[in-house]
């Protein structure tokens, strides 16, 4: 038979001391986000921790409340390679593009049938005869509200760098990669394929586009490509910018995003990396004439 009056469990020993209890009533934790934020702004000031270990730590606690919707590439920027393109195109587009990992699809580009490495693709290049379709690997599909949180460590546990993102309707909405997911935490990652900051500004591409660094001078770009870049600004009565970065974010009235695309002086700027609100990179080449203006 029960015990009619169980003993109380024994609550568990409080060594704070006076002071610590004293200290805690005074000065009470924080109580959301944006205070926590506070907190550990505090602990930077007094040197508790530097300035990089408190952007981490925020963006840990940013992250707890992002979906894959919010750090996607879009549906109209994602890069995707045709399972019925010859070879000699998929080569050059993987070349062109530098990524590592390619959502393929076959008819239309909603139709996504799998993912392609990069270096599967040299596996054709040794042996034609092989079918493109027996290296493709399958797609990961995930929801616009799948939170990061649980996204990275589905990436974790799965082993899988990227996933197809859809929409409500089943649409396909964008594509997000593991590092699209560490970079709210750690900043922007540079690949192998990024160019160190002391080895020029202006370099040329197979296809006949140009890199170009944010920090160029817009003396240095509009002497390149023989335009006057301070002319054909729009808000021409506004602040002077030295660089070709700080004048195409303050053209289109935003920190510009990777995968972003302006058009000034005639020429194509495409945000290709950014680093802490800055661009650090542009693909530049000349803008296609609008319809109905051959020149």
């Amino acid at each position: 038979m029960s015990d009619p009056y169980p003993a109380r469990p024994a609550e568990r020993e409080d060594k704070r001391s006076f002071l610590q209890k004293l200290a805690e009533f005074i000065h009470p934790g924080p109580d959301s986000t944006d205070e926590l934020i506070e907190t550990l702004a505090e602990a930077e000031d007094n040197q508790i921790i530097n300035a990089e270990s408190r952007l981490m730590l925020e963006g840990v606690i940013r992250m707890a409340d992002m979906r894959a919707g919010d750090v996607m590439v879009a549906a109209p920027r994602m890069d995707l390679l045709n399972i019925e393109a010859p070879f000699e195109q998929l080569l050059h587009q993987v070349i062109e593009t530098a990524h590592s990992r390619f959502p393929v699809y076959e008819g239309k580009r909603e139709n996504i049938i799998g993912i392609l490495l990069a270096k599967d693709l040299l596996k054709l290049q040794r042996a034609p005869e092989l079918n493109i379709r027996a290296l493709l690997r399958p797609a990961v599909f995930v929801p616009e509200s799948k939170a990061l949180n649980d996204l990275l460590r589905q990436f974790r546990d799965n082993r899988n760098h990227l996933a197809i993102v859809i929409d409500e309707f089943g649409r396909t909405a964008g594509l997000i990669t593991i590092e699209d997911v560490l970079e709210q935490i750690v900043g922007e990652i540079e690949d192998e394929f990024d160019i160190a900051d002391d080895e020029g500004d202006i370099f040329g591409l197979p296809d006949r586009s140009f890199r170009v660094s944010g920090d160029t001078s817009l003396n240095r770009v509009s002497e390149a490509f023989g335009v006057n870049l301070h002319k054909a600004r729009e808000d021409a009565e506004g602040p002077d910018f030295d660089t070709i970065g700080g004048l195409i974010a303050h053209e289109m009235g935003h920190v510009p995003r990777r995968g972003e695309q302006y058009i000034l002086a005639g020429l194509q700027f495409v945000v290709l990396h950014t680093r802490a609100g800055t661009v650090r990179w542009f693909k530049v080449f000349p803008a296609a004439p609008a319809p109905g203006n051959p020149g």
